[in-house]
C-alpha cells in the first residue's frame, strides 16, 4: 500500500472501518503523517455534529438492556491497541457511531438544521431522496441519507464531488439501514457538489450512470 492509498483511509479511519495489518499500517503512516492527522481532526468534528442533527427523542425502553447485553458479550474481547495519541480520534469516532445507531433505531432524518453547536459546518440538502451533505470550514465532508434501500446485487453506490463538469470519486458503500453516513474520503470546495450513482461492485474512477443523488452547491 503506497502513501497515495493511505491519505484516503482517513474517513474509513475515523468511522472505524479498519482493522487487522490495514489499521497497523495507517496508524504507522498516522503518526508520521500531520495532513492526515489534521483532515481525522476535521472529520471527527464533522461525525460528531451528526448528534446534533435530530430533536431530542425518548428511546424505547427495550433500548437500554439491549445496549447493555451487547457490551456485555464484547467485553472479554476488548484489546487497547492504539498509541496514546489516537484515543482523542477513536473517542470521537466512538461518539459518531453512537450517534448513527441512535439515528438508525429510531430512523431520523438529518435534512434539517443543525444549529446551536453545529453551526460551524455548512449543511447543504440533497435533491431526489432524503438527506444532506455536511462541510467542515476546511472541506471534509460527510454524506447523510434516509431510507436508501441497500445496492443491487454486484453493484455498489458510490458518492462523487463535482466540480464543473468533472466527477472524482469519493467513496462506495452498500447502504441498506434507515439512516446511511459516508465520511466522503475526498475534500468538498467552495462551489462543488456531491453526487450518488450506482456502479460495479467495487466502485468505478468516472461515473457509467446518471446520479440519482445530488446535492445543492456547496
Amino acid at each position: 500500500m503506497d502513501a497515495e492509498e493511505l491519505h484516503q483511509l482517513t474517513a474509513a479511519y475515523v468511522l472505524d472501518a479498519l482493522d487487522g495489518a490495514e489499521l497497523e499500517r495507517f496508524e504507522e503512516h498516522l503518526a508520521e503523517c500531520p495532513s492526515c492527522r489534521e483532515e481525522i481532526a476535521e472529520l471527527a468534528e464533522t461525525v460528531g455534529a451528526l448528534a446534533y442533527g435530530a430533536p431530542p427523542v425518548v428511546p424505547p425502553p427495550t433500548l437500554r438492556g439491549r445496549i447493555l447485553d451487547a457490551a456485555r458479550a464484547e467485553r472479554a474481547s476488548v484489546t487497547v491497541l492504539r498509541p496514546r495519541w489516537a484515543v482523542p480520534v477513536a473517542a470521537a469516532a466512538a461518539i459518531a457511531a453512537c450517534a448513527a445507531i441512535g439515528l438508525g433505531a429510531w430512523d431520523i432524518s438529518l435534512h434539517g438544521d443543525l444549529g446551536g453547536r453545529g453551526s460551524a459546518l455548512e449543511h447543504v440538502a440533497l435533491t431526489g431522496g432524503t438527506g444532506s451533505v455536511l462541510v467542515t470550514p476546511g472541506g471534509s465532508g460527510a454524506l447523510v441519507v434516509s431510507d436508501l434501500v441497500r445496492a443491487p446485487a454486484g453493484h455498489t453506490y458510490e458518492a462523487w464531488v463535482i466540480q464543473g463538469h468533472a466527477a472524482a470519486p469519493a467513496g462506495v458503500f452498500a447502504a441498506g439501514t434507515p439512516t446511511t453516513i459516508v465520511a466522503l474520503s475526498r475534500p468538498v470546495p467552495a462551489g462543488s457538489r456531491v453526487a450518488v450513482t450506482v456502479e460495479p461492485a467495487g466502485g468505478t474512477s468516472a461515473p457509467t450512470r446518471t446520479p440519482f443523488l445530488v446535492s445543492a452547491p456547496v
